[in-house]
């Protein structure tokens, strides 16, 4: 819900190269009460101000020497990607009203000034521009918590397998190698038995942090539930590379964690499948990855294994 702060506290930018217009209108708001209101004559400086300032309302007025409004709007196309350009076009000439309305401008305030029209105009494209960007973030929210382990922040099931389609195209397209590394705590029911589950949490985020840097960027780690994790490796050169990621995540969850004041130290085993050796498919890749897992647990834990099954 917006307050009359929120609209107070907006950014505006004013745009015109009559000075005279600028400084009514700058004191026109100042007076209303909006607190962050900044101005420019120069149009070509417009995109770069919006930039760096990314202003909630633009007040622009349409005839400049050098650069219309028309064409700054036009630049302000490729900054508001979405296509929604907060501009509040200025204007003295009914003819241009529509044609501002037509190239993106969400209303239009006409010159000589009418002072009231002017404030309820700013003040309700102000309301509709927070409201867009309220709903906008909204959206990015949701769409994270579809994609993400709400716990670690890392890919969840769904991105995880959005990701390894990608991967496994790109394999094939290429005829490379990509990977497949299923990792699982050893032992991690303890720790939420003896120091609690925010304890178990906060480790688990600790390992997840530990796994990412242990991989490159362009490869996924994801947090399939529970302390069981997998990471794709979308280009390997072979079993050598993805022996060596194994290693280094298992390491890399074996060192010590202080955990609330306490010293806890874990352990990993993983499985690992390679395309196309282990599997042709993100499903086979999986079960080839989780029956390897299940060898390392069996041999003693703390280590991995390479599946060596390709006819699941």
């Amino acid at each position: 819900m917006l307050s009359a702060a929120d609209i107070l506290n907006a950014g505006i930018l004013i745009v015109d190269d009559q000075q005279a217009n600028v400084l009514l209108l700058e004191q026109l708001l100042t007076n209303a009460g909006y607190a962050h209101v900044t101005s420019t004559h120069d149009p070509l400086a417009v995109c770069a101000l919006h930039r760096d300032n990314h202003y909630d309302l633009i007040l622009l007025d349409l005839e400049m020497p050098g650069m219309d409004g028309f064409q700054v709007m036009e630049s302000l196309k490729e900054i508001e990607t979405d296509g929604y350009l907060p501009v509040l076009a200025v204007t003295a000439q009914p003819a241009h009203k529509l044609r501002a309305l037509q190239c993106g401008a969400k209303d239009f305030v006409s010159k000589p000034f009418d002072l009231a029209e002017v404030l309820m105009r700013v003040h309700n494209m102000l309301e509709v521009r927070l409201l867009h960007e309220a709903a906008r973030n909204h959206g990015k929210m949701l769409e994270a918590l579809a994609l993400n382990d709400p716990l670690t922040g890392l890919a969840n099931r769904r991105l995880l397998a959005d990701r390894m389609s990608m991967a496994l195209v790109h394999a094939r397209r290429n005829k490379s190698a990509m990977a497949v590394l299923y990792l699982d705590l050893d032992g991690f029911k303890q720790i939420n038995d003896t120091l609690g589950h925010g304890a178990g949490d906060l480790l688990l985020k600790m390992v997840a942090a530990r796994l990412l840097a242990a991989v490159r960027e362009e490869d996924t780690v994801a947090r399939l539930g529970g302390d069981e994790f997998m990471i794709a490796l979308w280009h390997v050169s072979g079993a050598d590379y993805t022996a060596s990621v194994a290693s280094r995540a298992i390491e890399a969850v074996s060192q010590p964690y202080d955990i609330e004041g306490d010293v806890v130290s874990i352990t990993a085993s993983a499985g690992v499948s390679i395309y196309p050796d282990h599997g042709e498919d993100a499903e086979t890749l999986m079960k080839s990855a989780d029956l390897a897992l299940y060898q390392a647990k069996a041999a003693g834990k703390n280590a991995y294994r390479l599946s060596e099954r390709t006819d699941l």
